[in-house]
């Protein structure tokens, strides 16, 4: 079983990688705030029959905590791909790698346990984004940084406000409720920006917007959880850094973003940062928030 659930996180980390090398492309033909409306609305339409099935599944439907989770994750996308318009897609995925370390400060600030060698991998991965922030070159712009890093604290306080959620009865029921939430909250605030969406897309632009909602959103999340749920969350966090490795991977090979010297040391120290947070964390409680989930693209 240890092995499958090794294998999940392997596709979970690489779906989820997929994400900004996707947006990228869909952001030629539409608006970011429309992308992720669309993303999501193929990822509702695949989560429903999950979220429908049970009684128990459709009650989450009322959960404060689970509605208000929802909502936050569909901000932090829009937030994030908007973003996209201002970095390239390796500058995006690398700062993403900052968020074990901003998980592990939020369980240090709530009193939580978290060992020394996870702050120092904090320290790198922070001194990382610093250097990424302070000279980003052609990867992007000052805007594109802060509303990238900005999503970040956003999909903290999703993952903040989903711990006090009720469990719910199958794997997929609350990742699925979650997803068609965050649709519904999505829609107003995408028409209020640019309305109606655009559907006249050509189809490689179609492929992606359903490789993002099938694969990068319902498929990840739901592999992510088998996966942490039978190997342990602190043992599965170091495949958080699939999803920054498949991005800039894909952002030098097929978008021909260059790598400069603060992008590649900075970089570097976000990864290698992150992956001390994540083993440093073995010896910490079983209900320590830097075991939450990582964040998705």
């Amino acid at each position: 079983m240890k092995r499958i659930a090794v294998l999940a996180l392997i596709m979970a980390g690489a779906f989820w990688g997929l994400g900004f090398p996707l947006g990228k492309l869909i952001l030629a033909e539409t608006e970011a705030a429309h992308m992720v409306l669309l993303r999501f609305a193929v990822a509702a339409l695949a989560a429903l029959p999950f979220a429908l099935r049970r009684a128990e599944t459709r009650a989450l439907f009322r959960s404060p905590p689970v509605i208000a989770a929802g909502v936050l994750y569909g901000v932090a996308f829009m937030v994030q791909f908007e973003a996209l318009k201002h970095v390239n897609v390796t500058l995006a995925a690398l700062l993403v790698g900052v968020m074990p370390a901003l998980i592990a400060v939020a369980a240090k600030l709530l009193g939580e346990t978290v060992t020394r060698a996870s702050m120092a991998g904090v320290a790198a991965a922070t001194f990382g984004a610093v250097l990424i922030a302070g000279r980003p070159g052609d990867a992007g712009s000052p805007v594109g940084v802060a509303m990238s890093i900005g999503a970040l604290f956003i999909f903290l306080a999703w993952l903040l406000v989903l711990r006090r959620a009720p469990p719910g009865p199958t794997p997929m029921a609350t990742p699925a409720v979650t997803v068609v939430i965050a649709a519904l909250a999505i829609l107003p605030i995408a028409l209020v920006m640019h309305g109606p969406p655009r559907l006249d897309l050509s189809l490689p632009v179609w492929a992606a917007i359903v490789g993002q909602g099938v694969l990068a959103t319902l498929v990840a999340t739901a592999a992510w959880q088998f996966g942490a749920s039978h190997l342990g969350s602190a043992s599965a966090g170091v495949f958080i850094n699939m999803e920054p490795l498949m991005g800039a991977s894909i952002g030098v090979v097929a978008f021909g973003d260059r790598l400069t010297p603060a992008l590649v040391a900075g970089g570097v120290l976000i990864i290698a940062g992150s992956c001390v947070v994540a083993l440093g964390e073995r010896d910490a409680p079983p209900d320590d928030l830097a075991k939450s989930p990582p964040t998705p693209a």
